[in-house]
């Protein structure tokens, strides 16, 4: 990557002497070792401290010896492209739902379901009101989405680790997103380091079962990455979603996002959850994912260990694969004290 390269890409991984540290890239897949720090957060503090750019950070500290991220992403080294070193429970993972329109045939359908006159569902309503108010005005407050909470920074699984499913789990599946990622500043204000492909993975059969379970469905690992995209979100981002059983493919289907294929802008997103003070603590790190209008649960999938979720998205050089595993039943007793 060259510093006049205006497409910035951040990767934080494991050298093979096991210590962190931080590659900057370009369009291309090898990237360069980033002089002075370890990690995105470390970057994005020295950025906020000097009111500059991650990029005009990145030059001014410096690039050192290439980096060959695949090589790094086939040993197990790449980490989430960013975290909160000190204190995980520093990280928020958030996320919102109806956010997307699908398809086209899916578009159809949900037009025709608004139009025909029938009393709509409470998620029916909730799309109805994003399309109707999801992208405001400059200066206008548009529609709150439906939003929930996931996880904390422990909860975070690094680009081809496996997912610990909970031994309690009716269901393991990939939801194909893509999430901002923030941290707040020493003034209580977001900043925006850029977005990364996510993978949100949900209990899909206990949501199914009562939407109030939405939030017990929530409650899993993610992961993002490999990359951290600075600057601005293309406004159309088309990826696909895999899974893969050994040698058998069992599922692959498209996944549209960006702008033009939400009901909401993303600053209306952010503007809805930043809102409270509580996730405006200087420091902490914020992960958002935005939603998705495709799911292999959809398709009749049933997912099963071993299975490989496999994400890649025009906007980003890089898939997301993570292993289907599972997590020992929680020996769990409360008393008291």
């Amino acid at each position: 990557m060259t510093q006049t390269q205006s497409t910035l890409r951040l990767v934080q991984f494991k050298t093979r002497d096991g210590s962190r540290a931080l590659a900057a890239l370009g369009n291309d897949t090898n990237g360069q070792l980033v002089q002075g720090v370890s990690s995105t957060y470390e970057l994005a503090q020295k950025a906020i401290a000097a009111n500059a750019s991650l990029a005009a950070t990145v030059e001014r500290l410096g690039l050192g010896e290439t980096v060959d991220i695949r090589a790094a992403l086939a040993e197990g080294r790449v980490l989430a492209p960013l975290d909160h070193p000190g204190d995980p429970a520093h990280l928020i993972v958030t996320g919102t739902g109806l956010t997307h329109l699908g398809s086209a045939e899916g578009r159809n359908a949900m037009h025709k379901k608004l139009a025909s006159g029938d009393e709509l569902t409470d998620s029916m309503k909730m799309f109805k009101m994003g399309l109707e108010g999801g992208k405001p005005k400059a200066g206008e407050e548009g529609v709150q989405p439906e939003w929930f909470y996931k996880c904390d920074g422990d909860s975070v699984i690094a680009p081809e680790a496996p997912f610990p499913s909970p031994a309690f789990a009716q269901d393991g599946g990939e939801e194909p997103e893509i999430a901002g990622l923030y941290i707040i500043g020493p003034d209580g204000q977001p900043r925006r380091l850029g977005f990364a492909l996510g993978n949100e993975f949900s209990d899909h059969v206990t949501e199914k079962f009562n939407y109030l379970w939405l939030a017990h469905s929530k409650l899993r690992p993610c992961s993002f990455g490999p990359e951290l995209l600075t600057g601005d979100l293309p406004a159309k981002v088309t990826g696909r979603s895999r899974i893969r059983r050994g040698n058998e493919l069992v599922f692959d289907a498209p996944f549209l996002s960006g702008e033009d294929n939400m009901s909401h802008t993303i600053a209306n997103l952010e503007a809805h959850h930043f809102k409270y003070a509580g996730f405006r603590r200087p420091g902490d790190v914020h992960v958002h994912f935005f939603g998705t209008a495709t799911l292999s649960f959809s398709a009749g999938v049933a997912t099963q260990p071993g299975d490989v979720f496999e994400l890649e998205a025009d906007a980003f050089l890089f898939p997301l694969r993570n292993p289907l595993g599972g997590a020992p039943a929680a020996d769990v007793t409360v008393s008291a004290l």
